[in-house]
C-alpha cells in the first residue's frame, strides 16, 4: 500500500462498511474530518477505530462522498457521540434527508439499513473544503449514484474516490437498475480522474493504490462490458446485494433470504427488466444463491446459508 501523507489514516473496512479517512493536521491546527462512516452494524467498530486514532480528542467533520448505506450509515452514531460534529453531504439528496426519503435514499429498493441522521452543509462541487492539512476540491462524480461526490488534495494529488474507481472496477450503477442512462456517466468520471492525475488513489473499498492508470484501463474494460452486455452488470447488481443481505446478517435460512429478495424492490425491478424468461424471481433467487455458493462467498451449515 501507497505512504498517505502525515495526517491521513485509513481505516480500510470489510466490505459491508465503506473504508474511512481520518485526516488531521499534525501541527495541531485545523478540524479533524472523516470521509464516510461504513454500515451502521458496524458503528461501534467505527467509534473504537476513531477513539483509538482521535486518544479522546473530538472529531470535529464528517463529510460522505455520497449517501449509499455502506458509507453514511454510521453518521447517526458519529452524530450522537460528537454533539458538536459538522457533517456534509453531497447536494443531490438534501430534500431527501431533510424528509427522511427511505425511497430516495435507496434504503428501501435495496432493502438495507441506514439510522436517520441530519446534515449541517453541503459539499457543492467547485468548492474548495480545509480539512486536516489538507485544502481539498469537490467535484461531481456521477454515475455509480447520480449524486457522489470525490475529493482531491492538488499538492499530494491525493484523491477520495467513493466508489467511482476502485483498483479493479467501480460500484454497480444504480441509476441503471432503476431503468436510467448512467454508464456513459460513469465514464466521465473515469475520464475526470485521468484529468485530476492523482498519484495515490483511495477507493471506497479496498486498499488505497498507486497504479493508477492500470485501474482506470481496468475500469473502462469493466464499463466497455457492461455496456455490450447490460444483463451482465444486472447479475453483478443482484448478486452484490444479496451478498451485501448475507454480510450484514451473517446467517439466514436459504427460504427467508429468497423472501427478503422476493420483497426488495430492486430485485423485483430486476427480475422484470432482465430475468423474467428464467421463471418466477423466487427460482432464479435460488439460481443467485447457487452461483455464490460456487463462488465460495457463502456455505451451507445445516438448514442456515452463512457468509463466508
Amino acid at each position: 500500500m501507497p505512504s498517505l501523507p502525515a495526517g491521513v489514516v485509513l481505516f480500510e473496512r470489510g466490505w459491508l462498511s465503506s473504508n474511512n479517512l481520518l485526516l488531521t493536521d499534525p501541527r495541531g491546527a485545523g478540524p479533524a474530518a472523516l470521509v464516510d462512516s461504513g454500515y451502521c452494524t458496524h458503528a461501534a467498530q467505527t467509534l473504537a477505530l476513531l477513539d483509538q486514532a482521535l486518544g479522546g480528542a473530538p472529531l470535529d467533520r464528517l463529510l460522505n462522498t455520497h449517501l449509499h448505506s455502506d458509507h453514511c450509515g454510521g453518521n447517526a452514531a458519529l452524530q450522537q457521540r460528537y454533539p458538536a460534529l459538522h457533517t456534509a453531504i453531497p447536494p443531490g439528496q438534501a430534500q431527501a434527508v431533510r424528509d427522511w426519503d427511505a425511497d430516495a435514499l435507496s434504503y428501501a429498493p435495496t432493502g438495507q439499513l441506514c439510522p436517520r441522521f441530519n446534515f449541517d452543509s453541503l459539499l457543492q462541487p467547485g468548492q474548495e473544503v480545509a480539512l486536516g492539512a489538507g485544502h481539498w476540491q469537490v467535484h461531481a462524480a456521477p454515475g455509480h449514484d447520480p449524486h457522489a461526490v470525490l475529493l482531491f488534495e492538488p499538492s499530494w494529488r491525493l484523491l477520495v474516490a467513493g466508489d467511482a474507481l476502485w483498483h479493479n472496477g467501480f460500484g454497480v450503477v444504480f441509476p441503471e437498475l432503476e431503468g436510467a442512462s448512467a454508464f456513459a456517466e460513469v465514464g466521465a468520471s473515469l475520464d475526470l480522474i485521468e484529468r485530476l492525475a492523482p498519484a495515490t488513489v483511495v477507493p471506497g473499498h479496498g486498499g488505497a493504490f498507486d497504479d493508477v492508470g492500470p485501474a482506470l484501463e481496468r475500469a473502462r474494460r469493466r464499463l466497455d462490458g457492461f455496456v455490450a452486455a447490460p444483463r451482465k452488470h444486472a447479475l453483478y447488481a443482484a448478486k452484490v446485494l444479496l451478498k451485501f443481505k448475507l454480510l450484514e446478517l451473517q446467517s439466514i435460512g436459504e427460504a427467508a433470504l429468497l423472501d427478503w429478495a422476493r420483497r426488495t424492490p430492486y430485485f423485483q425491478t430486476l427480475h422484470v427488466r432482465h430475468f423474467a424468461d428464467t421463471g418466477p424471481i423466487d427460482a432464479w433467487g435460488a439460481t443467485l444463491v447457487e452461483d455464490l455458493l460456487r463462488s465460495g462467498a457463502a456455505a451451507r451449515e445445516g438448514a442456515l446459508l452463512v457468509n463466508r
